[in-house]
């Protein structure tokens, strides 16, 4: 009586230990939120890839460059669609950040950026307008890079 006892004290200790692993292992998960990526599809117009690349290639990176420095983004990279299908992407214009803004941290950034780029709304829109006429903003997704949990 007094064996079975023990081996019935010992089995629920060992199961014990056994539940307390498997619980952990179920509580933690195997990613770890990284960086946010925002990821906007183009589509450029017959014959307009040389001058959206060349706005890109100034005014966006300049842009880009200046929330780099103020800490706004990681980084940013324009991606090819290489082997684009029908109805898809020729570019993807990415922008990397490690955290979304508050409000009010949007609201400095806006007029941080306003101060910067000495350009008033009416004057951006309609240059947003003008590309219109080269390129085609088909979607934009919000992404977040997923990081192996290190054990």
């Amino acid at each position: 009586m007094m064996k079975n006892l023990i081996r019935g004290v010992v089995f629920c200790f060992v199961s014990l230990l056994a539940l307390q692993n498997t619980y952990a292992d179920d509580h933690e998960p195997p990613f770890i939120g990284g960086e946010y990526w925002e990821v906007t599809g183009i589509k450029t117009a017959d014959g307009g890839r040389l001058k959206y690349g060349k706005w890109l290639a100034t005014e966006w990176k300049k842009n880009m460059e200046f929330a780099k420095s103020e800490g706004w983004i990681t980084r940013y990279e324009v991606l090819a669609n290489i082997h684009a299908r029908h109805n898809e992407p020729d570019l993807y214009l990415a922008v990397m950040f490690k955290n979304m803004g508050t409000v009010e941290e949007d609201e400095q950034r806006r007029k941080k950026y306003m101060e910067w780029v000495k350009k008033g709304l009416d004057s951006m829109e309609k240059e947003s307008g003008d590309r219109a006429e080269y390129r085609t903003v088909m979607s934009t997704v919000l992404l977040q890079e997923m990081k192996f949990r290190n054990k």
